[in-house]
């Protein structure tokens, strides 16, 4: 369950980036990158602060 909401808040985040770089300003796309970033280096250090987040509020693997 937490893997399929860190996916979806991250795809979430992405597509939020995008409408307000469109819509806003440019500089929005650095939220895009971020979520980017913390995805790949969650994917060598298997540490997410989503995860960490979730699992505090008492939602289940």
């Amino acid at each position: 369950m937490k893997e399929r909401i860190v996916r979806a808040v991250a795809g979430t985040m992405v597509l939020a980036s995008i409408i307000l770089a469109y819509f806003v300003h440019t500089n929005w796309l650095l939220l895009g990158v971020f979520v980017g970033i913390n995805l790949l280096q969650s994917s060598f250090t298997r540490f997410c602060p989503l995860e960490k987040i979730l699992q505090i509020t008492g939602i289940k693997d």
